[in-house]
């Protein structure tokens, strides 16, 4: 019986498993009883133990160690290298890497299209189920506000700014408003810059962004709307990097039945 149970579990394997966040996915996968990690990768951490297995540094790995699934948190530069792999593979992925731009998600999803191991992949801008949620709202409120800003917040060690998570914010809001055929946003009466910057980057359709780093941070967004007399704060934390690994994992037992590719968890949560 004990054999039969461990032949049933889904093998994971995690690159940048030597990371802040490729160690807590590798201890959530441990822990979870439905699934077993087969596989640690990451060049800069060769030889370090992760979660009982010593970290290597070849994604030819994963391969070689019976992984269904592999959960990719490098950078944006080794995700173009890897989803190829991943794809000619045929191992279904989760890729939770920050700072992916449309380019990059459209040429993974072409990576897995052409190959013929019909592997799937899953792209979540942001694991945090309340953060999905977030997104949800905003889709509600936007037709019906006259004005936007996103503040995301984060650590003081993240490489990118505005986040892949603001980002693709700032695309909700604005195919939101379109979808209802608002009209749009009035123009920024700003004209006097006393700073370069002070009003933030405009990302898609002239939603305003701002970006904060700073210690004891983790990751933090805030979707500001106004309106004639009024406001609305939608706003989402996280404390701990904990708070990611429900949606890691939900994507992770989804991938092998995701046809294709998925991006964000919205379709994972029937949203």
């Amino acid at each position: 019986m004990q054999a039969q149970a461990s032949q049933s579990l889904q093998k994971v394997g995690v690159v940048g498993a030597g990371g802040r966040m490729g160690q807590e996915v590798c201890r959530a996968v441990t822990e979870a009883p439905d699934l077993e990690l087969v596989a640690a990768i990451d060049p800069a951490h060769v030889g370090v133990d992760a979660c009982g297995l010593k970290i290597v540094g070849e994604v030819n790995a994963l391969h070689d160690l019976g992984a269904d699934v592999v959960v990719d948190f490098t950078i944006a530069e080794a995700v173009r290298h890897n989803v190829t792999h991943y794809a000619v593979q045929g191992i279904h992925a989760v890729i939770g890497t920050s700072g992916l731009s449309e380019a990059d998600v459209a040429h993974i999803a072409d990576r897995f299209a052409e190959s013929d191991a019909k592997a799937n992949v899953v792209v979540v801008p942001n694991f945090a189920i309340g953060a999905v949620l977030l997104l949800h709202l905003v889709r509600i409120a936007a037709p019906h506000m006259d004005g936007v800003e996103v503040i995301e917040l984060h650590h003081d060690a993240k490489r990118d700014a505005p986040s892949g998570t603001a980002m693709h914010t700032a695309t909700v809001i604005a195919e939101a408003r379109r979808a209802a055929g608002s009209p749009p946003w009035n123009p920024d009466p700003t004209t006097d810059m006393v700073l370069a910057g002070a009003r933030g980057a405009t990302a898609a359709d002239g939603v305003h962004v701002h970006s904060v780093r700073l210690p004891g941070l983790v990751a933090h967004e805030e979707v500001i709307f106004g309106a004639t007399g009024q406001s609305l704060t939608i706003r989402h934390d996280s404390y701990d990097r904990r708070s990611f690994m429900p949606g890691v994992l939900l994507a992770v037992r989804a991938a092998p039945s995701r046809p294709g590719l998925t991006v964000g968890l919205e379709a994972l949560l029937g949203l």
